[in-house]
């Protein structure tokens, strides 16, 4: 079945400007206006895409455009910039070419939001999976976090990218992603400090003061008004379109997504306070003594909120921008700063401090998204940079000329790209090559970059030389250098046709570069090169407290003081910009050329002038003229013949040998000149576009012809089918009919032979039957003879032995009466014998007690006498006793009785406390009250006495080995209780230990062997994999000495920790079972990293190990770490464990899983 080829039928325009007829500048502009026009954003120049910026949302990018584009030849849709991805995509993936996508254009022309359609078209057209998607998303995410720290608002753009771009995305062989790196270059750090008018910082400062929250504004120490800040511009700080609230939560979703941590994103948005606060300082002058100038802080508010966020030192950040140490040798010198330069050092550190902080994102997005694996990787890089900047009134400077000259050197590459990839193919196909003549613009580049007479390398040694350098000093440097140069102008260099030209200024020069030429203003060339920061400042800026200071600011360390001179900003940015061109040119290049149609920014308008100027400096015509330099249109020979073939009767409707003779016979068929046209190995090349069009008009008309055959084929085909289903129900309704007549007759031969069957075996059935009844009926008469006989013969028998057992009976019962009579005469002869015994008994006892009676009474009499004499004389000697103490006794009387009294009380109290006492249980907290107020403090005591009785008294009923569980739960509840939601519920539960009964167990005797030491505690955890969060089932043996893991089905040992080198245990707060075992920095078993373990009997488990470790004489006490958040060392890196609440799932059950490279999030169900 043939494919519609859509770019060249029913296009609007033309979708090749290679086939454009006639080329000129005019038709080519034409034709993007009526594809503009139209919604035809895209054009093709052979395998170069034109995008326009149509400046408001198309119904072209959709989930079904992207199918549509999938697997899909170059040319086989209209233009897309999904068939250039989908090209570079599948070359990459089946062909194993490393490609690279450079996007440029001017500011405005739409080269971000093409990188983004590049990057999600290549994610949605990959392989799925959770790692593959993750990793998708990551690289997808690391967009909004760039944009909202490198892009900002100018006037030809609302989102204009004030840094270049360039991200590599690896792939693994199966064309996956596996992840990728980026690298910026020159960002316009400028811009912190100054905007132009129309224009506004970048989109973070914004966007933090409008999203955040107070709480957050209030820790950071900002406030909602822009107007409070020197560093934001207020005429457009607020765009149209743009929410930067919205946008600030996108970009605090995006981070989290990337991997950056909560502190790590607290850091970073604190630098980013900082700049702002760094803008609101501001200096007074002061002279002093000698008659110098210095300058003073003239609020420290701000320098005091400055300094708390960043954790320096006031008087230390004061005094750096105060002073200047200049070091020479060993000497050092300290010169005062005026006003002036205080200012130019705030501006400095705050330049630096962000440029600093975005290559820290760059570097920290490129750890979380960087390739786990070290396979060798295919790679597909794209290119999002500035594009060609010509300011029209002229206020073109150092930044302008960096960009230009990288742009430069880009269209340099692409020149020389896509004439080696035309005369490759050229030459791959037998083709005759013919040279093309092109503006080359190395002499520009060279111009610029040349490391002897270079602008660049002037610039550099400018910067360099010792004595006064100025932006005069440089220009007339450049003006004796570079006088004769074809590409240079100046009022004052040697060439006199220039002296009179009035729109070049005095402090001005002019390069014509390959876009048009550009006025540059020399003024502050110098100062932008240098880019230099005091090291007083760096030296303050390392001192600070703050996480990642230290880092931004490494040359501050006094211990690696360099007085080398840094490199100059134009230094690094070539070295870089070279460094891009070599590895741009390993690669298979696709190119999207950017092209702006307007500079209201508006919709459906097309300014030919502006568009005019950007093809030009784009050199697209060139490019066209390259492509039809030698052939305008190649196609291979298969979709060529495909396409074709009913051209020529002899290959229509199928041609069966190679597709290469099948086009030659169709070409040698058809009007067309030989010159026309040229056969290659693979592919038929064609000259002339008019060759093209008239292979397509005569195609028309045959398909014209050929849709009138298929419809008279058609109407035959439905007419014969009609008849022929008539004619077979016809068939069908007859072969149906007959058979319903023959089962008909067959049901009724049936049915007379079913009834004679019947009869028949009726009068069989009852024959039997009589026969059966008779043979019966003899056989009953014998059996009833029988069995009366018999039944005679048992009566008689029965009858015998009856009459023997009554006689039997009879005998038995007289000797009975006998011996019964026997013995009731023996009975009586007893008891009147004992009648006797007991009366003789009787007599003596009352005798006996009559006798006592009177004894009892003579004892009774003499005691009482006694007592008599007793009392008589215990009176005589109380008397005697009072007669003689008389007088003392009246003194002492109220004491006595007070004391008396008092003894009294406590009997009584001490006899009601007895009766009242509680039980022994040392866990009834019942106690009696207290009757009177002036015994509580002996009442308390008692209390607390009896509750220490009692409960030593219950300890002494405890065993060694009771004891030892009961100050085990006593040291669980001191570690546990109040800290961790699981603990309540594990205090009823008794400390088993050895839950494997592994001393036991047969199945465990190998592993019980290889453990020398007594086991304290052995159970089943899970060990979590921190790749994917799941759970591996291991043996856990705690022994004195040891820490082991073993595999739970082998027994295998697969890992043992001394106790020594366990450094802590990390738990969470909540009702999980997840513990971490963090093993000392530098140990032999720090090797594989730290243990991440989930248990059900996870209380137990810390506790012995806790008493473990502090029991061990060689071991430290051992820290239990409880935070619902911790970091571990997996290997080389450190993963950052985090416990969320979450809604129950999976059964209640916890889960963790891995959210990016660093960090596991282990979700806890809520509990009721």
């Amino acid at each position: 079945m043939e494919v519609k080829t859509s770019l060249l039928d029913n296009m609007i325009g033309v979708g090749d400007m290679v086939l454009l007829e006639p080329l000129s500048e005019d038709s080519f502009i034409e034709n993007l206006r009526k594809r503009f026009d139209h919604n035809e954003i895209y054009t093709y120049i052979g395998s170069v895409v034109i995008s326009m910026n149509p400046y408001r949302s198309l119904p072209i990018f959709t989930p079904e455009k992207v199918e549509e584009y999938r697997n899909r030849n170059f040319y086989e849709l209209s233009p897309h910039i999904y068939a250039l991805a989908d090209e570079a995509y599948r070359s990459l993936r089946d062909q194993d070419k490393d490609q690279c996508i450079l996007i440029t254009g001017e500011s405005g022309a739409g080269k971000t939001e093409a990188s983004k359609l590049v990057m999600s078209y290549v994610a949605a057209v990959c392989g799925k999976g959770q790692e593959v998607n993750k990793v998708k998303e990551q690289l997808l995410q690391s967009n909004p976090v760039l944009e909202a720290f490198g892009n900002a608002k100018t006037v030809r753009n609302d989102n204009s990218s004030r840094f270049g771009k360039y991200m590599d995305i690896e792939f693994d062989f199966k064309g996956d992603p596996l992840g990728g790196v980026i690298s910026n270059y020159l960002l316009e750090k400028s811009r912190v400090v100054k905007q132009p008018r129309g224009e506004r910082n970048f989109h973070v400062f914004y966007q933090l003061l409008s999203g955040a929250s107070d709480d957050t504004l209030k820790k950071l120490k900002l406030d909602r008004d822009f107007s409070k800040y020197n560093y934001l511009s207020l005429d457009s700080a607020v765009v149209n379109g743009l929410d930067d609230a919205a946008n600030f939560r996108t970009v605090r979703n995006a981070m989290q997504i990337v991997g950056f941590m909560e502190d790590e994103v607290q850091s970073v948005l604190e630098l980013v306070a900082a700049v702002l606060k760094l803008g609101d300082i501001e200096f007074k002058p002061e002279s002093r003594c000698n008659g110098t100038d210095e300058s003073r802080i003239k609020d420290k508010n701000d320098l005091k909120e400055m300094c708390e966020l960043l954790g320096i030192e006031q008087s230390v950040l004061e005094r750096a921008f105060s002073y200047r140490t200049v070091e020479a040798r060993l000497e050092k010198v300290s010169t005062t700063l005026n006003v002036a330069q205080a200012y130019y050092a705030r501006d400095a550190l705050a330049k630096n401090l962000y440029s600093r902080l975005f290559s820290w994102l760059v570097t920290r997005i490129n750890e979380s998204i960087k390739a786990q694996t070290k396979a060798r990787h295919k790679v597909m890089g794209v290119l999002d940079i500035y594009g060609f900047e010509i300011f029209e009134d002229g206020d073109n400077s150092f930044e302008q000329f960096i960009i230009n000259y990288c742009n430069e050197k880009l269209q340099q590459i692409f020149i020389e790209l896509t004439l080696r990839e035309e005369q490759e193919e050229y030459v791959r196909e037998g083709i005759e090559w013919t040279n093309i003549e092109y503006f080359n613009n190395a002499i520009i580049c060279d111009l610029i970059e040349n490391h002897q007479n270079g602008i660049l390398a002037m610039l550099d040694e400018e910067c360099l030389r010792p004595g006064t350098v100025t932006d005069e000093t440089f220009l007339d440097k450049l003006n004796t250098i570079c006088a004769e140069h074809q590409h240079f102008e100046s009022r004052l260099s040697k060439n006199s046709k220039f002296l009179t030209d009035h729109s070049l200024p005095h402090n001005c020069f002019r390069i014509q570069h390959y876009a048009g030429k550009v006025l540059y203003r020399a003024e502050g060339f110098v100062d932008k090169n240098n880019d230099l920061l005091y090291r007083d400042l760096s030296q303050a800026m390392y001192k600070a407290n703050h996480s990642l200071i230290k880092q931004l600011f490494p040359e501050g360390n006094p211990a690696k003081v360099n007085l080398k001179r840094p490199p100059t900003a134009g230094f690094q940015f070539r070295a870089s910009v070279g460094t891009l061109m070599k590895n741009l040119q390993t690669k298979n290049p696709n190119y999207i050329r950017c092209i702006k149609p307007n500079d209201k920014k508006a919709s459906h308008i097309f300014t030919d002038s502006l568009v005019c100027h950007q093809v030009r400096y784009l050199g697209l015509m060139e490019n066209v003229r390259v492509r039809r330099a030698g052939y305008a249109f190649r196609q291979a020979y298969e979709p060529c013949l495909e396409r074709y073939k009913m051209l020529c009767k002899r290959t229509w409707p199928h041609w069966r040998g190679p597709a290469r003779e099948g086009v030659e016979v169709l070409m040698a068929d058809l009007p067309v000149p030989a010159e026309e046209f040229s056969y290659g190995r693979s592919k038929i090349f064609i000259r002339n576009p008019r060759t093209l069009f008239f292979l397509e008009e005569r195609r028309r008309q045959c398909l014209q012809d050929l849709a009138t055959l298929i419809q008279k084929i058609y109407r035959g085909w439905k007419c014969r089918s009609h008849f022929l289903l008539l004619k077979k129900s016809q068939i069908v309704v007859a072969a149906w009919y007959r058979r319903y007549a023959q089962e008909k007759k067959y049901q009724k031969i049936k049915s007379a032979t079913t009834v004679v069957q019947s009869y028949t075996r009726g009068w069989q059935a009852r024959k039997l039957l009589r026969e059966l009844k008779y043979q019966k009926r003899c056989e009953e008469a014998v059996t009833t003879i029988s069995a009366f006989w018999h039944g005679t013969q048992a009566r008689m028998e029965l009858r015998r032995l009856k009459q023997e057992a009554r006689n039997k009976h009879a005998v038995t019962v007289i000797w009975a009466y006998w011996q019964g009579t026997k013995a009731r005469r023996e009975l009586r002869q007893l008891k009147e014998e004992a009648r006797n015994r007991h009366a003789v008994s009787v007599i003596w006892a009352g005798w006996q007690g009559t006798k006592a009676r009177r004894e009892l009474r003579t004892l009774k009499e003499e005691a009482r006498r006694k007592h008599a004499v007793a009392v008589i004389w215990a009176y005589w000697q109380g008397l005697k006793v009072r007669r003689e103490y008389r007088k003392f006794f009246r003194a002492n009387a109220g004491k006595k009785i007070y004391d008396f009294t008092i003894q009294r009380i406590m009997q009584k109290y001490f006899l009601g406390l007895k009766s009242t006492m509680p039980s022994v249980s040392p866990i009834d907290k019942s106690w009696p009250a207290n009757p009177y107020r002036f015994l509580d403090g002996v009442h308390t005591e008692l209390r607390r006495i009896f509750h220490l009785w009692r409960c030593k008294k219950y300890r002494s009923q405890f065993t060694e080995e009771k004891k030892a569980v009961y100050e085990e739960k006593l040291e669980a509840s001191e570690i546990f209780k109040d800290k961790k939601a699981l603990y309540p519920s594990s205090v009823s539960q008794p400390f088993k230990g050895d839950y494997l009964e592994i001393s036991k167990n047969p199945k465990y005797q190998k592993l019980h062997s290889a453990v020398d030491e007594k086991v304290l505690l052995a159970d089943v955890v899970n060990k979590i994999n921190r790749a994917n969060g799941k759970g591996t089932a291991r043996i856990f043996l705690l022994t004195k000495k040891s820490v082991v893991l073993a595999d739970q089905k082998t027994g295998q040992v697969k890992a043992s920790v001394p106790l020594p080198d366990l450094a802590s245990v990390s738990v969470s707060t909540q009702s999980d079972g997840f513990f971490a075992l963090r093993l000392k920095e530098g140990s032999a078993s720090a090797v594989k990293g730290d243990f991440l373990l989930s248990s059900d009997h996870l209380i137990e488990i810390i506790t012995k190990l806790h008493r473990t470790g502090a029991t061990a004489a060689d071991s430290e006490q051992l820290d239990i770490d409880i935070s619902d958040e911790f970091l571990l060392q997996f290997k080389h890196d450190k993963v950052c464990v985090k416990f969320i609440q979450g809604a129950p799932k999976n059964g209640n059950s916890v889960s963790c899983k891995r959210k990016n490279n660093r960090l596991l999030e282990v979700s806890v169900p809520t509990t009721a």
